[in-house]
C-alpha cells in the first residue's frame, strides 16, 4: 500500500509542483489549503506524513503543529516544516512544537524535498 503525504500549503503553483513530485515518486498526495483544513485533513486521511507550511491562511503552521501534538494518534505523524522563514526563532518553535524536520524553500529543490520525505517515514 502506497504512503500517503499530507501537504499543507496555500500557494497553489507550488502545491501543485510538490503533488508532482511526490505523486511521482510513489505516494498517494492528500492536499489542504489552509491550517484549518490542514488539521480536519490529518484526522480523516491519517497521513505517514505532513508536510506543512507556517504562513497559511485561517490557521498559521505552528498553530497547527500544536493541534497535532496535542492529539494522541496525530501527535505520532512526522511532520515537514517547508516555509520561506528562515530564521532560529522559527526553527526552534517548530522543533519543540514537534517537527521532524524544518525546509526552507529556497534552499531545496523538489528532488531534494522528495528524498527529505524518504528520510522521514
Amino acid at each position: 500500500m502506497k504512503k500517503k503525504i499530507l501537504i499543507i500549503e496555500d500557494d497553489k503553483i507550488l502545491q501543485s509542483a510538490l503533488e508532482e513530485a511526490v505523486s511521482e515518486a510513489g505516494y498517494e498526495v492528500a492536499i489542504a489549503s489552509d491550517g484549518d483544513e490542514g488539521v480536519e485533513k490529518a484526522k480523516s486521511e491519517k497521513p505517514d506524513l505532513i508536510l506543512l507550511d507556517i504562513i497559511l491562511p485561517k490557521k498559521n503552521g505552528y498553530n497547527v503543529l500544536l493541534d497535532l501534538s496535542s492529539d494522541n494518534v496525530l501527535k505520532m505523524i512526522p511532520v515537514i516544516v517547508l516555509t520561506v522563514i528562515g530564521s532560529e526563532y522559527s526553527i526552534e518553535t517548530c522543533k519543540i512544537a514537534g517537527a521532524k524536520d524544518y525546509l526552507v524553500k529556497s534552499e531545496y529543490s523538489l528532488a531534494e524535498i522528495v528524498e527529505k520525505i524518504k528520510l522521514n517515514l
